[in-house]
């Protein structure tokens, strides 16, 4: 079973973190869904934070237990958020099972084939050395030859945890990802379709959407609308809460 951290009462809505995030990313926000009226679960997914790890690794894999997670704690009736690598489990579901998802909201990424670029942060993450007994220090400073933008290495180091008395480790699955490193890009297929209302939110400065792509994307979503928050990346949400919390509080209002 997926952890979660589950606040509020209302309308269940779930929300799934990145590629190497966790639900801990989510938390202010979900606290301010929780006060505008939202039962919110905040998950990780397969292979990171404090979920299972497993060396299957597929988008379809996490459907499945995003799926089992929703009929435990029976959830018939969702709305659903995911940003990135979650976007994409949260599209590949709401595909896959519309009967129980009432709003999606996709945030920075869309349906089609990503190429791996993921390379040097992975290449950081392996040049790491856990058997010496790292500190903290000597984990960012391995980190900032391969990834040299401060707001990224803080990103990945949320995933440091004690796992005894001077042992530091990552929570994610680091060898299930480099043993399925195409997984993370891979398309969803083109014959699904879900006709239900949907929010595509992009970051003015990021390339993941691009203006060409929303054709393609109405194929398969055709009551998308798109958002954009300008002056902000990939990680939009964190780079403007307030106005990524506006936009998606209106949507789901709606």
């Amino acid at each position: 079973m997926l952890y979660s951290k589950i606040e509020g009462e209302g309308k269940p809505f779930i929300i799934m973190h990145g590629f190497l995030g966790m639900s801990d990313n989510w938390k202010t926000l979900a606290g301010q869904y929780v006060d505008a009226g939202f039962q919110v679960h905040i998950l990780d997914l397969r292979n990171h934070g404090r979920s299972f790890h497993s060396e299957e690794w597929t988008y379809e894999a996490m459907v499945k237990d995003v799926f089992e997670y929703c009929q435990a704690n029976q959830l018939s009736r969702i709305d659903i958020l995911g940003h990135s690598m979650g976007g994409k489990v949260a599209m590949l579901f709401a595909t896959t099972h519309p009967e129980i998802v009432d709003k999606l909201i996709v945030a920075d990424i869309g349906p089609k084939f990503y190429k791996q670029h993921h390379q040097d942060i992975l290449a950081g993450l392996n040049a790491i050395d856990f058997s010496v007994k790292p500190s903290r220090n000597d984990v960012e400073e391995i980190l900032s030859q391969y990834v040299p933008d401060f707001g990224t290495r803080q990103f990945l180091l949320k995933n440091l945890y004690w796992q005894e008395p001077g042992q530091l480790a990552f929570r994610f699955n680091l060898g299930a990802f480099n043993n399925n490193l195409d997984a993370i890009g891979k398309a969803l297929p083109e014959d699904l379709v879900f006709d239900k209302s949907v929010l595509f939110i992009r970051g003015g400065n990021s390339g993941y959407i691009q203006d060409s792509d929303f054709d393609a994307i109405r194929e398969q979503f055709p009551n998308a609308v798109f958002e954009t928050i300008p002056d902000a990346g990939h990680w939009l949400h964190a780079e403007n809460p307030k106005l990524f919390f506006e936009l998606t509080t209106e949507f789901l209002k709606q």
